[in-house]
């Protein structure tokens, strides 16, 4: 059978989003280009010229597809006869409940299996523009090259394309003591009720705050690497930063406590105030505003669980500072992956605004479906929003606040709640197996109710 060159699929990066991707669209009868630029331009972190090589860990996380979210985004991605997840599971190494992996073995043979590929070429070369025309993906990752980005950032505005990730820790909603926290925007700003109850406040007194500053000042944090200092420092310093400038620097930076009333005791004016903002639109995760860190995550636990109403804190991911290029994807691509401005262009992996490796193969996925569908002339139904994948999809695309949006691993706090179930820790067990459960089957009909793609078996 031959092809129309306007049927091909381009992929830039053969990471673990386009591998993943190119392996769904040639399964589906798409012919594939993937354009990696190495080895011919190397990388700080890569190796070798190995499509998918592992380049951090070499954990894909949890493996409980009933209790964990990234669990069952692994057993989506068996469901849909993924490439990543089925090299994995040949390459596994004892890990407890985690799936790791031998990453040499694992890279190469993703590699021969897409090289071997009838319908796939891989072409080494670095691309420094954005294409024109004919279906591209580009999933080039945090280690986008500057051209690149460079011509991604002309596209989209340089406010659209962030070279470093100034993460503040994220919280689940449910698991914030409201007998001592309370809704209130400072000075009750806002026209409607909902603008003035738009921050969760945690108030402190005078020695819970020295206690605090004490013990961020003593907390193991992880090093600088080179280079990592110049992108953020103007607007987004690392509170430990800010408490060694001075111990009342939070107090009259993010810890303000001006303009604000504590609902539960009117007659006592807090010292300080830690403030929570809501990070996506369910409202089931909260951001702990301008606490960004470079802390070791142990340590971030014991410290922000000092914070009265954060005790017992349970947290979908942990502050940050990283070199890291991503999209502000929910302003940026429509529902589809595609860039707005330029629809025959898709995103996916990492640089769309997910975390971790099963993220970014998962975001691949997708869009090599969705790309084969359009190639095809087909419409696929939306990903149901209570799957693993669309939970993501669904986040990046415009579940996340655009002001707000820094990357994200795959977590329950995503996906639309379920009604009629106790919330907190003591029902999370039964919480989370609903969760499992409903998507399971709602990912098992999309699969079954789509044309296109690898063959689809419900995983075992």
């Amino acid at each position: 059978m031959t092809h129309s060159p306007s049927d091909v699929l381009h992929i830039i990066g053969g990471g673990m989003a386009g591998s993943e991707a190119a392996w769904q669209a040639a399964q589906a009868g798409i012919p594939v280009v993937i354009h990696e630029m190495r080895p011919q331009v190397e990388t700080f972190a890569h190796r070798t010229g190995n499509l998918a090589e592992m380049v951090c860990s070499n954990s894909f996380r949890s493996d409980d597809s009933e209790q964990n979210a990234v669990g069952l985004l692994h057993w989506e991605m068996r469901a849909a006869g993924g490439l990543i997840m089925q090299t994995a599971d040949r390459h596994r190494l004892p890990a407890g409940g985690a799936l790791a992996v031998d990453r040499d073995p694992f890279s190469e043979e993703v590699t021969a299996t897409l090289r071997a590929h009838p319908l796939v070429t891989v072409e080494e070369g670095e691309i420094s523009e954005l294409p024109a025309e004919g279906h591209w993906i580009i999933a080039t990752g945090p280690l986008t090259s500057g051209a690149l980005a460079e011509a991604i950032r002309a596209e989209t505005g340089a406010e659209s394309l962030a070279f470093f990730d100034a993460i503040a820790p994220i919280v689940y909603a449910d698991s914030i003591d409201m007998d001592t926290a309370w809704m209130q925007s400072r000075y009750d700003k806002g026209e409607t009720e909902e603008e003035q109850k738009a921050y969760l406040n945690c108030p402190m007194t005078k020695d819970q705050y020295e206690a605090f500053i004490d013990a961020l000042l003593a907390a193991d944090k992880t090093e600088f690497h080179e280079g990592e200092t110049a992108g953020y420092f103007d607007g987004c310093l690392p509170i430990e930063v800010m408490a060694e400038r001075g111990r009342e620097t939070l107090r009259h930076g993010p810890m303000k406590p001006v303009g604000l009333t504590n609902a539960h005791k009117p007659d006592e004016k807090a010292w300080a105030v830690v403030q929570l903002r809501r990070d996506n639109k369910l409202g089931t995760l909260y951001n702990i505003v301008g606490f960004q860190t470079k802390m070791k995550y142990g340590a971030q636990t014991e410290v922000f669980r000092m914070i009265p109403g954060l005790e017992n804190a349970s947290f979908a991911r942990l502050g940050g500072i990283h070199r890291n290029t991503f999209l502000n994807s929910p302003t940026l691509l429509d529902g589809e992956m595609r860039l707005r401005s330029r629809p025959n262009i898709r995103f996916a992996g990492q640089i769309t605004g997910v975390e971790g490796y099963v993220e970014s193969a998962a975001m691949g996925l997708l869009a090599g479906r969705l790309a084969v569908a359009e190639i095809t002339g087909k419409t696929l139904p939306p990903v149901p929003a209570e799957t693993a994948m669309g939970a993501l999809v669904t986040h990046i695309t415009g579940g996340a606040e655009a002001k707000t949006f820094q990357p994200m691993n795959v977590n329950f706090g995503l996906f639309p709640p379920v009604e009629g179930l106790k919330g907190g820790r003591r029902g999370r067990k039964d919480r989370y197996k609903a969760y499992t459960d409903r998507a399971k089957s709602l990912w098992t009909d999309w699969l079954q109710s789509t044309v296109t793609g690898a063959e689809a078996s419900p995983a075992e």
